[in-house]
Order: structure tokens, then C-alpha cells, then sequence
């Protein structure tokens, strides 16, 4: 019998949560009116569903978040964990990582718990050594496959599907480690235009792999993180259940890229309010750094180009932005000049490029009242990093929406695996599922 602290516990924590009893409710695959009773006090909390809801407490306030944990998950091609923090924070625990370059698995360990296996190239990993998981997630590069030649190959009696159209390419690791462990979910994130790239075909590889040669069920969604951050940042996003399920991206709460906030959200405010932070910002007032600022040559080029082009007709250009203003995507060249996104400093003075700091908070690494996030990398390494990652916040609410979903499937997995049930017993678990 639980407790009576623990009952009334559950408003408590939905309320810290900003959570309705319609979204708990969902959540935890119960009716409102179930809700409501055990937010009275006038029945008891199931303990998996007390279990669930504390662990979703616990993740997204810090608290015994080492221990607790809802689901498993793998983290590939991981960048520095944009994916991963948007995982955990709906009670995901990460298993296995995986990270070709050398300075993003630098900035992953300086910022994430690295007890289990972190790994460079995945072609290196024998797939039987991946270890077992709820989850897949991987934010791919897209390399380009042809669909060119499948009937020819088919008339030869050569097999196709995802071993031939999708043979030498980053996807192909994928697929294989889906195909064999079977994950219940997978979330796998990359560029807007790989649903147009070679002509649609590719998409169309990986949409016919996922579903039919894998058989998950999928649904996918470009999404614009400016109703997150103030940044025009158009990702793809692909999400796929391994059983049956409704869920769907148009049922999602997608926040209006017209009403999102604006650079003075994440620029260096430069008036003392906040820590000095070497070496972005000087002791006097928290300043920025000048070493940002561009210099008489780059300044005069990057403007000379501009009006060039902009006499043929062309878009091409700097982007020059105030605090009132959103910027354009953070890319990894950023390093190099600094010109999709310039902060205005006046007329007397050249704009300057943002901090690294400020692209960790452009990006939505950085969150209110929390450690910031560490960047024990060079500021070159730090701009390709970022303008490589996905948006943190995008990543959370998506998370935030599979997780009814995703709870349902280990319900029904969980529920599966016991092996002497009797009668009621069963039928108390296909109610609870």
C-alpha cells in the first residue's frame, strides 16, 4: 500500500513539473478522473506509474538523476549531446556513444557522465558489442545512395532494400543496428533539404528502409527552432516506433516561430550583471571581449562582397543583427568570418561575431539557473561544434511528446516478459497498458 505522503505527492510534483492532469494523464496512460483521485488522496498510485512520474521529477530537477531512469538509449554520431540532453531529460539513461571527431567526444566528457562506453568511428564497433537499448538516436550525416539500377539488380535475382541501395553509407550502420537490436524507439535528426537531396531519392531509401524493409512506424517533421531560440534553424526530425501507435508530429505542440524570443536572450548583457567568463568577457562590466570584434580588413571585405553580389541580384551577404533581432542558422563555418551572424556595435565601431558562449546559449545548451554548459575547446572548435548540434529546447519538447508513447511500448515489452501470470493478473496488465 503506498503512503499517504506519496499520494498526495503526485499534484505536488506535477504542479513543479507545469504539467495539467490532461498531460500527466497522458503521460502515464491513465484517464484525468485517475488522476484526480490520486491527487485527492482517494486511491492509491500504482507503483509504476509513482515510479514514472518521480523519475520524470527527478531527471528535470537533477535530483538522484544517476540512478533513476525510465529507458535506455544510444547516442550516435552525438556531436556534444544535443540529442542526448533532450533524452535525459524525460528519464532516458545513455548506455553507449559514439563520436568520430576527437574535440566533440572532448566537450561530450567535459559535460555528460561517461561510465560507459564512448567510441569514435561506430564502423569500428562490432554491432553484437552495442549494447542492448530502448532507444536509438543519431543525428547522421547524410551521404548520398542512388535508388539507380534496382530493377536491373532485382531481374539478376541481386538482393536490394536498405543491404544494397544504402550499402557504404552512415545510414547503412544504422539500419543494421536497428535491424538487430530492435530497438522499441529511434529519433534521428539531420538537414531540412534530405527530404529534397538527389532528387527526393534519398529520403526515399531511408523512408522505405525504416518501414518496410525494417518495419517500424514512422513519422517525420521539419521543424523551425526560432519559436525556441532567436535563430532561423530548419532541422528534420524522424521518429519511429517499433509497434503500432498514433503518434504523430501533427499532434504536437510546434511553438510559432513568430512569437519566439529575440538575441537579447542569449547576448553578453556588458553592464555587470553577469560573471566575468574568460576568455569571452573582460573583468570591467563583463565586456565583451574585443578579440570578437572584426577587424578594418574583414569588416571591409565582408561589405565589398555583399554589394557585389547584391548588383547581380543575388541574396548573398552578411547578416548583421541587434538585440530586438533573430539570426540566421549557426553554421559550422562560423569560424571563418563570422557573417551569417554580426552583432551590431554601433556606428562607429565594426559588429562583432558572437562568443562561444553566447552560440552555447544561441544553440540552447546553456539553460536558466543551471551550470552553464562547459567549452573546453578552442573558440574555432567550439563554432564548428555548435553550428553543427541541434537546438536543445527542439529536442526536449520532442522528447517530451514520445514519452507517453515510448512508456507505452516498454509497458507492453515489460508486460510481455513475465512468464507465469495468472487470470487476473493478466488482466490487470493488458488495463494497465
Amino acid at each position: 500500500m503506498i503512503k499517504e505522503h506519496k499520494v498526495t505527492k503526485v499534484g505536488q510534483m506535477r504542479e513543479s513539473l507545469n504539467l495539467s492532469v490532461k498531460e500527466i494523464a497522458r503521460i502515464l496512460g491513465k484517464s484525468e478522473r485517475t488522476i484526480y483521485r490520486w491527487e485527492k488522496g482517494e486511491a492509491s498510485p500504482h507503483p509504476q506509474s509513482l515510479y514514472e512520474l518521480e523519475t520524470l521529477y527527478n531527471r528535470t530537477f537533477e535530483k538522484n538523476s544517476g540512478t533513476d531512469r525510465l529507458f535506455t538509449f544510444i547516442d550516435l554520431f552525438a556531436g556534444i549531446g544535443g540529442l542526448r540532453k533532450g533524452m535525459e531529460s524525460i528519464g532516458g539513461e545513455c548506455i553507449f556513444t559514439s563520436e568520430w571527431d576527437s574535440a566533440c567526444r572532448e566537450t561530450y566528457r567535459a559535460n555528460f557522465n561517461c561510465d560507459h562506453p564512448l567510441e569514435g568511428d561506430i564502423n569500428s564497433v562490432p554491432i553484437g558489442e552495442i549494447p542492448s537499448h530502448d532507444v536509438l538516436l543519431a543525428g547522421f550525416p547524410c551521404q548520398p545512395f542512388s535508388i539507380a539500377g534496382v530493377s536491373k539488380k532485382q531481374s539478376l535475382g541481386k538482393e536490394t532494400g536498405f543491404k544494397d541501395l544504402a550499402q557504404g553509407t552512415l545510414f547503412f550502420d544504422l539500419a543494421q543496428i536497428l535491424e538487430y537490436h530492435r530497438p522499441k524507439a529511434f529519433v534521428l535528426e539531420n538537414v531540412k533539404n534530405l527530404v529534397s537531396h538527389d532528387k527526393g531519392n534519398t529520403f526515399e531509401v531511408i523512408w522505405k528502409t525504416l518501414t518496410e524493409d525494417l518495419g517500424y512506424n514512422v513519422d517525420y517533421k521539419v521543424i523551425d527552432a526560432k519559436g525556441w531560440l532567436p535563430q532561423h534553424r530548419e532541422r528534420i526530425f524522424i521518429v519511429g516506433f517499433l509497434n503500432e501507435t498514433d503518434f504523430s508530429f501533427e499532434n504536437m505542440n510546434i511553438k510559432n516561430p513568430a512569437t519566439g524570443p529575440t538575441l537579447s536572450s542569449i547576448l553578453h548583457p556588458e553592464d555587470g550583471s553577469e560573471e566575468p567568463e574568460s576568455p569571452y568577457t573582460l573583468e570591467k562590466n563583463a565586456e565583451v571581449n574585443k578579440k570578437y570584434t572584426l577587424t578594418d580588413k574583414l569588416w571591409s571585405y565582408l561589405q565589398n562582397y555583399a554589394a557585389k553580389h547584391k548588383k547581380k541580384g543575388n541574396g548573398f551577404g552578411f547578416g548583421l543583427v541587434g538585440p530586438n533581432d533573430t539570426a540566421r542558422t549557426l553554421s559550422a563555418r562560423y569560424y571563418k568570418d563570422g557573417s551569417e551572424i554580426l552583432i551590431y556595435q554601433g556606428e562607429n565601431t565594426n559588429p562583432r561575431r558572437l562568443t562561444p558562449r553566447e552560440c552555447s546559449r544561441l544553440m540552447g545548451f546553456d539553460e536558466p539557473e543551471k551550470p552553464p554548459f562547459r567549452i573546453p575547446v578552442s573558440d574555432t572548435q567550439a563554432y564548428k561544434q555548435f553550428g553543427n548540434s541541434v537546438s536543445v529546447p527542439v529536442v526536449r519538447d520532442i522528447a517530451k511528446f514520445m514519452l507517453p508513447y515510448l512508456l507505452k511500448e516498454l509497458r507492453i515489452k515489460k508486460f510481455k516478459q513475465l512468464s507465469l501470470i495468472e487470470a487476473e493478473e493478466i488482466k490487470e496488465a493488458e488495463e494497465y497498458v
